[in-house]
């Protein structure tokens, strides 16, 4: 057994336990009476209350204010690779319930804390697999997981990555590279919501892009067709694309990205999809001016990146979507559609709801709830983790 497969024990302040009696994931060093700084990062460590009764085995990152991670809660249990095996394996066969595999197709494989992986997250786009990991810890075991899922998939290519945000807070370099050296020179095909769309798992978000507002985006375009539409913080042009081709009157989509904005461009094209602009403009700077000049739409969907990256950033992230979304109402006539999103795990359903009520309120308008959507189920929500409940959707109509 490595050194550091051999649990070191590591103890709470008083009354700090509970959390974690109830299987949260997560061990902030604010909680720790000793703060671990002496351990090596991937060191296995036992979780004990401040009276030496154990709690959790987990994993260490000295370097990280998320100082461990939890992975199980009977002492039986031993970390390594057999365990985070087993746990792929699961993650799979709970996808497998929710639905059939779609070879062209895409899906969350893995969903860290959703899926008791805290740190690891897997897509697959197709044939190949886009892995982030977003703890340094867990890294120490990153051939064996690479190999087994390259056992279990056989994919044409796998991207591991570790973007520069993560690695910043992790304490370790950012990571992009091909798995045993398998490169893509082309972005990887797929087929989502009956369009072809292509994922650059190299340079695209994450693992490459996004796969959980897939169910959102078809229950959207089902309120927009023959309406004018507005897609704010398009990105690729997921909402706005679907919503064209299901019907769509017209679709203007803006994103601050210009690359996002050429990929939105390249799938309207591949899909024969003609009734859709897009322009490089920041949302609010687009908002306003659109205001001003007093142009209307049918129907305006907001899907603006996360406000809150931690607790600390939740007020001032709400009155983010609070100027967001009132500017949105203002381009809405009485009937009209407001599609609002945030994936900000911080930020609560009911703070968001609430935050909607007060945009109602300041602007005089009746903001009616037609559905109150959360992620495509192949994102799945661990209860013992709240901060895994992070995307809100929501259709309104504005009156």
């Amino acid at each position: 057994m490595n050194d550091l497969d051999q649990p070191c024990p590591l103890r709470l302040k008083p009354s700090r336990q509970f959390p974690f009696l109830s299987r949260h994931p997560w061990v902030h060093a604010h909680a720790l009476a000793e703060d671990g700084r002496e351990l090596a990062c991937g060191q296995v460590v036992d979780l004990l209350d401040h009276d030496g009764n154990w709690i959790a085995r987990g994993v260490i990152n000295p370097a990280s204010r998320l100082r461990v991670r939890l992975y199980a809660y009977d002492r039986s249990v031993e970390l390594g690779p057999a365990l985070w095996q087993a746990r792929i394996d699961a993650a799979i066969n709970r996808r497998r319930l929710i639905e059939p595999l779609d070879p062209e197709g895409a899906e969350r494989i893995l969903f860290s804390e959703s899926d008791l992986l805290s740190g690891l997250i897997v897509d697959r786009y197709a044939d190949c697999l886009g892995v982030q990991f977003t703890s340094a810890g867990i890294l120490r075991w990153r051939e064996a997981i690479l190999d087994h899922l390259q056992a279990r998939f056989e994919p044409r290519a796998i991207m591991v990555r570790v973007d520069a945000k993560t690695a910043k807070h992790e304490g370790i370099d950012p990571l992009a590279e091909w798995y045993r050296g398998t490169e893509l020179s082309e972005p990887v095909l797929y087929r989502q919501n009956d369009l072809q769309l292509a994922v650059d798992l190299r340079g695209g978000q994450k693992t490459g892009g996004y796969l959980d507002q897939r169910l959102n985006q078809i229950a959207a375009a089902g309120y927009l067709a023959g309406r004018r539409v507005l897609d704010v913080c398009c990105y690729a042009g997921g909402f706005g694309l679907v919503a064209a081709k299901r019907g769509a009157a017209s679709v203007v989509g803006i994103d601050s990205s210009e690359n996002a904005l050429q990929a939105a461009r390249d799938a309207a094209t591949r899909n024969n999809i003609e009734n859709v602009e897009f322009r490089r403009q920041d949302c609010f700077e687009e908002l306003k001016q659109l205001s001003e000049q007093g142009e209307t739409f049918d129907a305006v969907i907001l899907d603006p990146p996360r406000f809150a990256g931690s607790r600390h950033q939740t007020e001032s992230a709400l009155r983010a979507y609070g100027r967001l979304n009132s500017m949105a109402v203002d381009l809405l006539p009485p009937g009209g559609v407001l599609i609002t999103c945030s994936c900000s795990g911080r930020v609560s359903r009911a703070d968001f709801l609430n935050m909607l009520a007060d945009v109602g309120r300041r602007r005089r308008r009746d903001l009616i709830l037609l559905e109150n959507r959360g992620p495509s189920p192949d994102h799945p929500v661990a209860i013992s983790c709240p901060e895994t409940n992070y995307l809100k959707c929501v259709i309104a109509q504005a009156e």
